[in-house]
């Protein structure tokens, strides 16, 4: 008899703070420190969605390390959120305990499979409404939206396009800038 234990939130809690983690469908995975190129993106990436965000008063923008609960045996640490100040509700001292509208995570060569399939699964089914998959090594963008509980690519944006969201739709944000 083969027996898997599902760890919980509660079990995530008592991780010690040296190293990241997150818990995916009740498995623990510990998540590396980024390197440059990852960070380079996510700062010129999480600026831009921040400043038109801010300028339009449309809600809230956070990068990781922010602990967003999904449910018990779902919490991930995403590189860049953001959450309409309709559902800011959802925003606590501690964590978001909900899904965010739009998640952004850069993948590496040690995530890509994760961000792409167990993820991207988790986030159809907690009811994300856009989640963009940054490749910042090829330089683009996977755009997937929420459509019938299932989160579909519905455009890829390559490192010389101008992005824009099907939730933030005024937003446009030149690719030429962030890689």
């Amino acid at each position: 008899m083969n027996v898997s234990t599902k760890f919980t939130y509660n079990d995530y809690l008592l991780m010690p703070d040296e190293k990241r983690y997150e818990l995916l469908e009740g498995e623990f995975y510990m998540v590396p420190s980024p390197n440059e190129a990852h960070q380079r993106v996510s700062e010129n990436l999480g600026f831009l969605l921040w400043q038109h965000v801010r300028e339009n008063k449309l809600g809230f923008v956070y990068n990781a390390p922010f602990d967003v609960v999904l449910s018990e045996e779902d919490v991930v640490q995403p590189d860049i959120l953001f959450i309409s100040k309709e559902r800011s509700n959802i925003i606590t001292e501690n964590n978001v305990s909900g899904s965010p509208d739009l998640v952004v995570e850069i993948t590496s060569s040690s995530s890509s499979k994760r961000d792409k399939e167990i993820k991207s699964k988790i986030y159809s089914k907690c009811g994300v409404k856009e989640y963009w998959i940054v490749n910042p090594i090829i330089g683009n963008i996977d755009v997937k939206s929420l459509k019938s509980g299932l989160l579909e690519t519905i455009r890829t944006y390559d490192k010389d396009e101008v992005l824009t969201s099907q939730i933030l739709p005024d937003l446009k944000i030149d690719l030429r800038e962030v890689f």
